[in-house]
């Protein structure tokens, strides 16, 4: 007996990698490996003991044809069929593992598939294609082992934005088919935004001929340009109903179900472009939005809106057999309802209090028709406030605190919160990243996320679904583009929903992903699996100390120091780099005798200021410098899409005093600014920087301006105080605030805040 799991009862699994075969995600609830192999090749058949499932062995026959080029044969059982060495699929409504559970046991004469639904089934199949060596063709050898298998939670869901951009039905597909390889059971499909219209609605042609086409979309990143600058591009796409039918057809034959989004009362202007009388000012002229964000201009709470979404509705229900629609609900600025005579009248008549309730109004309204439809509602946890439509489910993205207080109120809860299941995140180093939305979200980080609240008692748990990961598609204008960003990360939420509670551990899946990665044939999945992060810690004697690390537990970590590109013949990273002086480590892992591409490239600042402790006169918030290390930990901000290394300071001046520990010669003190000014973000009015040898007495002051053009595209800006040949224990730097943003800007008359890094003090 080779390898022995019982993941129900273990914390971590452990098996032997070298032998490469059973590299299974999500790993099943309880596994057993053993002896022996099964030889797969066209002369094998797949033999079906129910008419029903005989299609479940059709799309797993296609399966394995796509990705080998072998042929599997689907047959009826029979005695003849019964002793071969065959795939068995087989109907046992006796087994008790659930809808979608299986038991699966492969030896070297046969393979068994037995569940009490056709889903379950297909679920085994999966696992049978996983078990596959990557690269197989003509012939395979399954490695015996045996199986019995169900998920944690019954939702296991990503859902891609087609409205920001639009993605062909080929890609959805393709999406389709690695959400079920990965045995993913639910597709959120959001169809509607302020940025385009994406489902064809008879009643109402102009949605897509108005609706689905975009002027242009902003360039760079959204606070990148000041003003905003556009492509000129024009975007459009929608689905025909009968490209809906087609999609969901197949989504079905994988077991998907596929949850459309409509949304409302907000991310409405495309609708409105169409429709302007839908409007609570129908004559300012609405246009398909081209600006990311949020926009000011929502459905108007009138009965001819209604009307309208009920006819939406009823065409999207005839489109979609699942369960839920999805109505979005999310980010709704209450602007143009607070300026509606119509709609403070409305509330009036209604006793709503404010425009939170009004809200709930509309969601209440909307509720009532589809539960008369015979569906339900889906809505992001905004729909919390003002009081919850009675049988809503809530799928809780501004953190969990929505999906807790959902819980507790005894309304069914999707998990998604931003932090860990949103996919349009950085998943690298930003400065050499695609561009994306901001944030940080490693593949670790996401692995590591844990779907079920702990502030839910016993009997509440019942109530969280399960999670869903979200692709926001703003910066994914191709499909390869989502590709890269949805994968592997998509994959750790896909065990995270399936694997039971308390077995996950990284460097297992890591190990097992690494694997299985070889089967994504076509698939631009991103290589961070392979990342090399560095910190830095204090050294003896001034210097600094390096610390790589890498998520790869398998690679080697070569480097140089002296700006080359590392090759073979690169020394090891075995533990903390010692640097006496400025230097630019290059670094990539290595396995094998091959680069596994992982990859670094820093610059570490070595100073007389690094790793010296410092105060700030003026507290600034808690999140811009919590352990008051930033400013001295010899790493740069080296760009505005990210703020991880940079101190930022909101609506303040800045007071800050370091201490070099001793009375030194200080010649020159430089620190870095950013702009980034339609986010707020103005460099100080002016900084000024002076020496000291007691800390009381402050002298040698040298103030300049920060000086740059308001206009063009964000900025690192640097500030150099050239003491020459003073002499100081103490450097103080106050940088004043640049006041309130000018009148010409987004956000006249709001605080400004500006972003600091590095005092290299040389």
């Amino acid at each position: 007996m080779k390898h022995l799991l019982f993941l129900l009862l273990l914390s971590s699994t452990v098996f032997a990698q070298s032998e490469n075969e059973y590299n299974l995600i999500p790993f099943p609830a309880r596994f057993l490996g053993q002896n022996g192999q099964f030889p797969l090749s066209a002369t094998t058949r797949i033999v079906v003991s129910d008419p029903t499932v005989k299609a479940v062995a059709q799309t797993f026959a296609g399966q394995v044809k796509a990705s080998t080029g072998i042929t599997l044969t689907v047959a009826s059982a029979s005695p003849a069929l019964t002793k071969g060495a065959n795939v068995f699929f087989t109907l046992n409504k006796k087994l008790a593992v659930g809808d979608e559970g299986y038991k699966l046991t492969v030896t070297p004469t046969r393979v068994q598939a037995e569940a009490s639904t056709p889903k379950g089934l297909f679920y085994a199949a999966q696992t049978i294609r996983q078990l596959i060596p990557p690269g197989a063709s003509a012939t395979a050898a399954l490695p015996a082992c045996a199986i019995t298998d169900k998920p944690r939670f019954g939702y296991r869901g990503l859902m891609l934005d087609v409205g920001r951009h639009f993605m062909p039905v080929a890609f959805v597909k393709k999406f389709i088919d690695l959400m079920a390889m990965h045995k993913q059971n639910t597709f959120h499909w959001h169809l509607t935004e302020d940025q385009g219209w994406r489902i064809e609605i008879k009643k109402y042609p102009k949605l897509t001929q108005i609706g689905s086409k975009r002027a242009e979309s902003i360039v760079g990143q959204y606070y990148q340009n000041y003003p905003q600058q556009f492509d000129g591009k024009p975007i459009s796409g929608f689905y025909t109903q009968e490209e809906i039918k087609d999609v969901v057809r197949y989504a079905q034959s994988r077991f998907v179900t596929i949850i459309p989004e409509i949304e409302m009362p907000g991310h409405a202007q495309a609708a409105l472009a169409a429709y302007p009388e839908l409007g609570c000012d129908p004559a300012k002229g609405y246009q398909v939005f081209t600006k990311w964000g949020v926009s000011e201009d929502v459905y108007c709470p009138s009965e001819k809106t209604f009307t309208f979404l009920q006819d939406v509705l009823t065409e999207v229900i005839a489109l979609f057999p699942g369960k839920y629609i999805h109505i979005g609900g999310d980010e709704c600025p209450k602007t143009a309802w607070k300026q509606s005579a119509f709609c403070q009248e409305l509330m009036k008549k209604n006793n709503l209090k404010d425009e939170h309730e009004l809200q709930s109004y509309f969601i209440r309204r909307i509720e009532k028709f589809l539960n008369s439809k015979g569906r339900s509602i889906i809505g992001w946890d905004e729909i919390l406030e003002g009081g919850l439509a009675p049988n809503a489910t809530v799928m809780s993205w501004r953190g969990t605190e929505g999906g807790i207080a959902a819980a507790k109120q005894k309304h069914n809860v999707i998990m998604t919160p931003g932090g860990t299941c949103y996919l349009d995140q950085y998943q690298g180093n930003p400065a050499t990243e695609p561009l994306a939305i901001g944030g940080y979200l490693p593949l670790d980080k996401v692995y590591g996320y844990e779907p079920m609240p702990t502030e839910l008692a016993t009997a509440e748990q019942k109530y969280v679904l399960g999670v869903q990961g979200n692709i926001w598609t703003e910066y994914m204008p191709t499909a390869e583009s989502v590709e890269y960003m949805a994968f592997p990360r998509a994959i750790a939420l896909a065990e995270i929903g399936w694997m039971q509670a308390g077995t996950h551990n990284f460097e297992d899946f890591s190990q097992r992903l690494k694997n299985h990665l070889p089967r994504l044939k076509n698939v631009n999945y991103a290589k961070r699996l392979f990342d090399i992060t560095a910190s830095t810690q204090a050294g003896d004697q001034g210097q600094i100390q390096v610390v790589l690390k890498k998520l790869d537990s398998d690679s080697r970590i070569l480097y140089t120091t002296n700006g080359k590109e590392p090759n073979e013949q690169s020394p090891e990273y075995i533990g903390p780099i010692t640097l006496t002086k400025t230097t630019t480590i290059r670094a990539k892992t290595w396995t094998g005798g091959q680069p596994t591409g992982g990859q670094l490239t820093q610059t570490f600042v070595l100073h007389k200021g690094k790793n010296k402790p410092y105060t700030y006169g003026t507290p600034l918030d808690k999140y811009s410098d919590p352990k008051s290390a930033k400013l001295t930990d010899g790493v740069r901000g080296d760009t505005p899409r990210s703020r991880q290394e940079w101190v930022n300071v909101y609506g303040n001046d800045m007071d800050v005093t370091l201490d070099l520990g001793s009375v030194t010669s200080v010649t020159k003190v430089s620190l870095n600014f950013l702009k980034v000014i339609l986010e707020k973000g103005f460099p100080p009015k002016s900084v000024e920087i002076a020496l000291s040898k007691d800390g009381s007495d402050f002298k040698e002051a040298i103030a300049q301006p920060v000086v740059y053009e308001l206009n063009g595209p964000w900025a690192i800006l640097p500030v150099v105080a050239d003491f020459k040949t003073a002499r100081a224990r103490y450097v103080r730097i106050q940088a004043k605030n640049a006041g309130i943003c000018p009148p010409e800007h987004p956000n006249a008359g709001e605080k400004t805040w500006f972003s600091i890094d590095e005092i290299v003090v040389e």
